[in-house]
């Protein structure tokens, strides 16, 4: 599971980062497709032996990869911050037809900052809930070639 969540964590670092820099708030769309992934390659890696135990390494695969949204997310943030800036904000709001629109540098970054890390916890929670689907996935696809467990752990047989 930590195998799974750290690759799927660093693969959606840089798929973050890349969507944040041009639609932020299609980083949860991303997060759906490989939450599934790192819960299903988490079954692969840990070859659970019981649906339960599948569910939660695919959640927590996918929470190890939720790592991932955060940081990509806020690193594309920042870029997105320096770049626009609050006085382009303004003239875009106008160009919009809301005049008047005055913003402060503080309101500028506490809501570019606030606005997408609320989108990247909502990420972190679709990888953990398509996570341990994911881990189902793939236990509901393998239970039938799961290895029976060793005989010394089957309680002992009377044969009188």
């Amino acid at each position: 599971m930590y195998k799974s969540g750290l690759i799927f964590g660093a693969i959606m670092l840089v798929v973050a980062l890349v969507i944040t820099l041009f639609v932020p708030y299609c980083v949860p769309c991303a997060a759906l497709l490989l939450g599934l992934a790192a819960g299903y390659v988490a079954g692969v890696f840990g070859k659970a032996g019981a649906q339960p135990i599948a569910t939660k390494s695919g959640a927590i695969a996918g929470v190890i990869a939720g790592i991932g949204v955060i940081l990509g997310e806020m690193i594309g943030a920042l870029i997105n911050a320096f770049s626009v800036g609050p006085e382009k904000v303004v003239q875009l709001m106008e160009q919009l037809g809301l005049p008047g629109m005055q913003m402060t540098s503080a309101e500028y970054w506490a809501a570019q900052l606030g606005v997408n890390f609320c989108l990247a916890l909502v990420s972190v929670a679709l990888m953990a809930g398509l996570g341990a689907v994911g881990g189902l996935l793939w236990w509901q696809g393998n239970k039938n070639k799961q290895v029976p467990p060793p005989a010394a752990s089957l309680p002992p047989q009377n044969t009188w």
